[in-house]
């Protein structure tokens, strides 16, 4: 693909991402099994992962989508997190499931489930692709994670860095020279 290059390395091919998106759904449903459930994603970097883990959960659901932003245009959290789009549908009674792409400092997704909380959904869970706990600085409880990677700056599968990079298949590291790390 054009942006190969700019890889230090691939972390998880597409089949890799497949075969543990589809063990995540088929968990969801277990767990979920009987009840209706909302995914939330968390726009823009966790679309292409919730798209591929609707379709592997066999369950009545809903979809809304969320924008919050605490990167701006850099590599690393401002902790200054603001909503720049809220949901279209209200989350009383209902149990949500918050798709996010990844967990790096916490900041974000704190903030996000506190505002969540307010809107008394029935219950409230967490699913994330990729979780960085070296980067943590808020505690946040997640339900599903997909995998446990180490402190790098990785794009891809729907993650970016300054707007490209979202279309690639799999999830690559990004060399420093490319971002200026």
């Amino acid at each position: 693909m054009l942006f190969d290059k700019d890889m230090q390395e691939i972390l998880y091919s597409e089949e890799q991402l497949k075969a543990r998106v589809a063990e995540l759904g088929a968990q969801i449903t277990k767990d979920y099994a009987g009840q209706e459930i909302m995914l939330l994603s968390v726009l823009r970097g966790a679309f292409v992962f919730m798209a591929d883990l609707a379709r592997t959960i066999d369950l009545p659901m809903t979809l809304d989508f969320m924008a919050v932003s605490s990167y701006g245009k850099g590599t690393s959290s401002s902790g200054q997190v603001q909503i720049t789009k809220d949901l279209t549908e209200d989350i009383s009674g209902r149990h949500v499931l918050v798709v996010e792409d990844i967990l790096d400092s916490g900041n974000t997704l704190h903030y996000l489930l506190k505002i969540l909380e307010q809107r008394h959904p029935a219950s409230i869970k967490v699913c994330t692709l990729l979780d960085k706990p070296d980067r943590r600085v808020k505690p946040v409880h997640v339900d599903y994670t997909g995998f446990t990677i180490p402190d790098a700056f990785v794009v891809g599968y729907g993650m970016d860095y300054a707007e490209k990079y979202r279309n690639l298949p799999y999830l690559g590291i990004l060399k420093p020279e490319v971002y200026g790390g």
